[in-house]
């Protein structure tokens, strides 16, 4: 009986992976943007093939919020800054009359985001800078281990794209080398990346402040300055590769404007390119969102329908949003 239950088990497994291999991309509708994808690869991957490119070439490179997970209605280090502010709101006075913060310590976040991404420098300023990389290594670990969404109430880590999880895994074992191009700040996104994502520090790339080396108490330490290096939003992205990576991707992947340089940046090489929009179109599982947000996907809609660039629905080609989902099939 014993046997004969472990070679049940044994061919179950067996069944499961085999599935897996066939289908590297379960959590996708077989719609045209799991067909484009998987097309892509092959053609790139296949030695002989005239779009061949070589593993050292193979660079994909996708934006985090509202890419790999949910940005709505802030993006999640937003509350992160938010959660940093009133914790030493108590060693800046000022800040009781001094905006973006003061609308913050109010509870007002609609005012203090309402320029947007623009006011990103200097929050992240003012809650980096001062400290060590690792005093500021922990405090982000100690929050995104136990933070909750204030909507859904999961954990900000469970509320990860996992059709996009899933296209991560299936590039990486196709050679390519996966990074995250984020307007979010890199020290932020660190910590977790390759938890979370299976993305290593070194191939995450984001706004920075700059830093300088110092001994304290004889120990040597790098402290953030009020100083910001690089936004790497926007226009910010290609140049944030290029110093980063040193190498133009051949394949990217956004959901908004932001992401519209980067997009264009890969695009322009030579040979094949792959540019992949996240489209937020599911109001019950996610939410919907597009031309009009806080994090607006217009100009990039346009230019992605002009140029016959994929996009992903989340409504029609995903099956499912988060792992915790039920399956749905289209």
């Amino acid at each position: 009986m014993k046997s004969l239950f472990m070679k049940s088990i044994f061919v179950l497994l067996l069944f499961v992976s085999t599935a897996f291999a066939a289908d590297p991309l379960p959590s996708w509708n077989d719609t045209a943007p799991k067909k484009a994808i998987v097309a892509f690869v092959e053609e790139v991957t296949k030695p002989g093939s005239p779009s061949f490119v070589p593993v050292e070439e193979r660079i994909a490179t996708f934006d985090n919020d509202g890419t790999l997970w949910t940005e709505q209605p802030v993006a999640f280090q937003g509350y992160f800054i938010f959660d940093r502010i009133k914790a030493l709101a108590s060693q800046h006075p000022e800040w009781i009359s001094k905006e973006p913060f003061a609308s913050i310590l109010k509870g007002d976040l609609n005012s203090a985001l309402a320029s947007g991404i623009n006011a990103l420098p200097e929050m992240i300023i003012a809650t980096q800078s001062g400290i060590t990389s690792d005093e500021f290594e922990k405090i982000v670990t100690d929050w995104i281990t136990t933070a909750r969404h204030p909507l859904t109430k999961r954990l900000y880590t469970e509320m990860v794209y996992q059709p996009m999880l899933e296209l991560l895994t299936y590039l990486r074992a196709n050679g390519f080398k996966t990074y995250i191009v984020s307007g979010g700040s890199i020290d932020f996104m660190r910590p977790w990346s390759e938890k979370i994502y299976g993305v290593p520090p070194e191939q995450v790339v984001g706004s920075s402040i700059k830093t300088k080396f110092e001994l304290r108490n004889n120990i040597p330490v790098l402290v953030g300055m009020p100083e910001l290096d690089l936004m790497t939003a926007g226009n910010g992205k290609p140049i944030g590769i290029q110093l980063h990576i040193g190498r133009r991707p051949i394949a990217s992947f956004g959901n908004s404007d932001n992401d519209l340089p980067m997009m264009q940046w890969t695009a322009a090489g030579s040979g094949a390119r792959f540019c992949l929009y996240v489209h937020h179109t599911d109001a019950q599982r996610e939410w919907a969102y597009d031309r009009k947000s806080i994090d607006p996907f217009d100009k990039g809609l346009d230019e992605a329908l002009a140029k016959g660039w994929t996009i992903a629905s989340m409504k029609d080609d995903w099956k499912i949003i988060y792992a915790s989902d039920p399956q749905r099939g289209k």
